[in-house]
C-alpha cells in the first residue's frame, strides 16, 4: 500500500506530506483546490514524463517521494506489473514464488542494481529541474526512468482520464480473463512448449543453409581437415627442422672447416700436437734443472689432453657432417610446409592443431545434417501436435468462461448505474487448418497456412480479445479503449475491478471522476463498490459525490489558501465531525437538513 506521498515545489504546492491510510481513502474538495495535482504527483513519481512548467514559480526544482509498504507483495506476489509493462520493458514473469524465496520484486530490484527494501519498505523518489535535469531513485539508488516506470506499473493502477490504465491493454485483458477462469496453470504450460518449440527452430536455423552454401562448406572443412591431418604435426616440431635444415643447407662448408681444424691438430707438419709435445719435453728439462717448474709442467700437460680432446670431437663431427642433397630437399619441403600452415591456421603449431581439431568437429556436425534435421524436424512436428492440442483446448476453456465474466461485469454495471448496457469479450482465435466455428457472439478467424508457414509464437495461445462495452441500448459494442467518456471508462473499470479484486493482485487502485455524470443511488452504489474492492485492495478515490465518499475508511480535504501573497494548496485528514462539515459541503451547505443528511451517510 502507498504510505507516504511527499510533494515540494509542484504546481500551488510548496511542501505536502500525506500520509495514507489502509483500505478506501477518499480526496474532496473545491474544485481547483489542487486535487489533481495528487494524481500529477503520482503519476510523475511512478515514471510519466515531466512537465517543467509544473514546477512552482520561484523554484528551480521539483520532487516527488512516495513510500510504499510492500508486505503484500512479498508474501503474496505471483506476478508481473500490469500489462501496461509490455510498454515500459519489464521482463519479469508470471510465477508464484515458493516459500520462502524472494517476492519477483526483490530479484527485479537486485537484477537492476537497486537496494533491497528494509522493513518492506519501498521508497521512489523523482526530481526535475527547470535547466532539464531528471533524476530518480529507488530506495536510494539512482536508476533509470523505464525501470522506475515498470516499478510503478506494479504498484499502483489509475483509472481515469490518464494513461495509467492497464486494463486497457488486450494482453491485460487476456490474463484478466484467464485468472477470472483460473487458467493460468494451462496458459504456464502452453508458454512453456512455445520457448521449446524456439529453441529447437533456432538449432534447426543454425543447420538450414542453401545447397550451394553448403557444399561449399563441406569442401572448405574437408580440406583444412585434410590438410592438417596428413602433416601429421607435433608441437614445437618446427624449431628442430629449422636446426637441422640450417645444419643440411651448410653441410659442405661445414665438413670443409672441420677438416681443416684437424689438420692443424695433427695433420700438417709441423701440427699442434707435435709442437705440443716439443714444448712437454724442453719442459721436462726445464724441471729437472729447476723443481720449481713443477707447475708449468702440469699446465702443460692440461693444455695438451684439451688438444687430444678437441681433436676426438672434431673427429665425431666431421663424421656426423652428410652432405646429402636428397635429405636437405626434404627439410626444405617440411619447413616450407610447417610454414604455410602457420600462415593459414596459426601463429604457432599449437594452434595449427587447435584449428584442425575445431574444424573436424564442424565437418563431422555438417556431414550428420540431414539426420540431425530429420531429429529436428520430427521433434517439431510432434511440438506443433501438442501445441495444437493444447491451444485448442485453452481457446475453448477461454469461450466457456467468457460468458461468466461478462455475466458477472454486467451485473456490476446494473449496480453502477448501467441498466441497460451490454458488456461482452470479442475473440480472436487463429487455429491451424481447421474451419471456424458458428460466431455466435464470438468472432474467429481461422487462416488455412500451408506446409512449412510460420506457426504462433504467442505463448499466451492463439487467442486475442478485446472487452467491449456498449454503454446505451441500441448501439454496437465497442472496445473499450474506444469508449470516450471517462466517467463510463471508469465505471466499467470499477465493475471490473469488484469483479476481479481476487485475481488482481495490483496493491493500489487510483479513481479519479469515477462519480462524472452519476448520482442518487447510483453514487451509492460507486461508493459501496469502491468499499468492497478496498477490502482487498487500497484504494484512493478522487470523488464530488458525498455518497462516494462517506463510506470511505479515511477522508481527505485538499483546500486553497492565500498566504504570504501567493496562493498554496494543502490537504488534511478528517476527523468525524470535520467529515460531518465536508459531506455537508459537498451537498449543497451547512444547514441542519444538510449536516442531518451527512450523517446519515456517516452511519450508514
Amino acid at each position: 500500500m502507498l504510505t507516504t506521498l511527499r510533494i515540494k515545489n509542484l504546481a500551488l504546492v510548496p511542501d505536502l506530506t500525506l500520509e495514507l491510510q489502509p483500505g478506501c481513502n477518499v480526496i474532496t474538495g473545491e474544485t481547483g483546490a489542487g486535487k489533481s495535482i495528487i494524481i500529477g504527483a503520482l503519476n510523475l513519481v511512478l515514471g510519466e514524463r515531466a512537465d517543467r512548467s509544473l514546477i512552482r514559480t520561484g523554484s528551480d526544482n521539483c520532487s516527488v517521494e512516495a513510500a510504499f509498504d510492500v508486505t503484500e507483495l512479498h508474501v503474496n506476489q505471483r506476478g508481473t506489473p500490469a500489462s501496461g509493462t509490455a510498454r515500459r520493458g519489464s521482463d519479469l514473469k508470471h510465477a508464484r514464488p515458493e516459500a520462502g524465496a524472494p517476492s519477483q520484486l526483490g530479484k527485479f530490484l537486485e537484477e537492476n542494481g537497486l537496494e533491497p527494501c528494509e522493513a518492506n519498505q519501498l521508497v521512489l523518489k523523482r526530481t526535475f529541474t527547470a535547466g532539464g535535469t531528471n533524476r530518480q531513485f529507488v530506495n536510494g539508488s539512482a536508476t533509470t526512468l523505464n525501470v522506475l516506470a515498470a516499478i510503478g506499473e506494479w504498484l499502483v493502477d489509475m483509472h481515469g482520464p490518464h494513461d495509467h490504465q492497464s486494463l486497457l491493454h488486450p494482453a491485460k485483458q487476456l490474463a484478466i480473463l484467464d485468472a477470472f477462469g483460473n487458467l493460468e496453470k494451462e496458459r504456464a504450460a502452453f508458454g512453456g512448449l512455445v520457448q521449446r518449440r524456439a529453441v529447437l527452430e533456432s538449432e534447426k536455423s543454425a543447420l538450414v543453409v542453401d545447397e550451394k552454401t553448403y557444399a561449399q562448406q563441406l569442401d572448405l572443412l574437408r580440406f583444412q581437415v585434410n590438410e592438417i591431418s596428413s602433416a601429421r604435426l607435433q608441437p614445437g616440431e618446427d624449431e628442430g627442422v629449422e636446426e637441422k635444415f640450417q645444419r643440411a643447407s651448410n653441410a659442405a662448408k661445414l665438413l670443409q672447416l672441420s677438416r681443416g681444424a684437424l689438420d692443424m691438430l695433427d695433420g700438417n707438419d709441423p701440427s699442434l700436437l707435435t709442437q705440443a709435445g716439443a714444448v712437454g719435453r724442453t719442459l721436462q728439462e726445464l724441471r729437472r734443472v729447476d723443481a720449481g717448474a713443477d707447475a708449468l709442467v702440469e699446465l702443460h700437460g692440461q693444455a695438451a689432453s684439451a688438444l687430444r680432446e678437441l681433436q676426438s670431437e672434431l673427429s665425431r663431427y666431421a663424421e656426423k657432417v652428410d652432405v646429402d642433397p636428397a635429405q636437405l630437399q626434404q627439410l626444405e619441403e617440411r619447413l616450407d610446409l610447417l610454414h604455410s600452415l602457420k600462415r593459414k591456421y596459426g601463429a604457432t603449431l599449437a594452434e595449427v592443431i587447435a584449428f584442425g581439431d575445431d574444424a573436424k568437429r564442424k565437418l563431422e556436425n555438417l556431414e550428420q545434417r540431414d539426420g540431425e534435421l530429420t531429429r529436428l524436424n520430427a521433434e517439431l512436428e510432434k511440438l506443433d501436435a501438442e501445441l495444437l492440442r493444447a491451444g485448442k483446448e485453452l481457446s475453448a476453456k477461454r469461450r466457456k468462461i467468457i460468458p461468466q465474466l461478462a455475466k458477472a461485469v454486467g451485473k456490476q454495471l446494473d449496480d453502477l448505474g448501467f441498466k441497460q448496457s451490454k458488456f461482452d469479450v470479442g475473440i480472436t482465435t487463429l487455429r491451424w487448418g481447421e474451419a471456424p466455428d458458428e460466431p455466435s457472439s464470438l468472432h474467429f478467424a481461422v487462416p488455412k497456412p500451408a506446409r512449412g508457414d510460420a506457426r504462433p509464437t504467442n505463448s499466451t495461445g492463439f487467442d486475442e480479445i478485446e472487452f467491449q462495452f456498449a454503454p446505451n441500448p441500441g448501439e454496437p459494442a465497442k472496445p473499450l479503449r474506444a469508449i470516450a467518456s471517462s466517467g463510463e471508462m471508469a465505471r466499467v473499470m470499477l465493475a471490473l475491478k469488484t469483479v476481479l479484486a481476487v485475481e488482481d493482485e495490483i496493491p493500489v487502485l487510483i479513481f479519479d471522476e469515477v462519480d462524472a455524470n452519476i448520482g442518487g443511488e447510483t453514487a451509492n452504489a460507486v461508493g459501496e463498490k469502491m468499499k468492497q474492492i478496498a477490502a482487498r485492495r487500497q484504494v484512493l478515490c478522487i470523488t464530488h459525490l458525498p455518497q462516494v465518499a462517506a463510506p470511505a475508511d479515511a477522508h481527505y480535504v485538499v483546500t486553497k489558501q492565500i498566504k504570504d501573497g501567493r496562493t498554496i494548496s494543502g490537504i488534511e485528514l478528517l476527523g468525524k465531525k470535520e467529515r460531518v462539515t465536508e459531506l455537508a459541503r459537498m451537498l449543497g451547505g451547512q444547514s441542519d437538513a444538510a449536516r442531518k443528511h451527512a450523517e446519515a451517510l456517516l452511519n450508514g
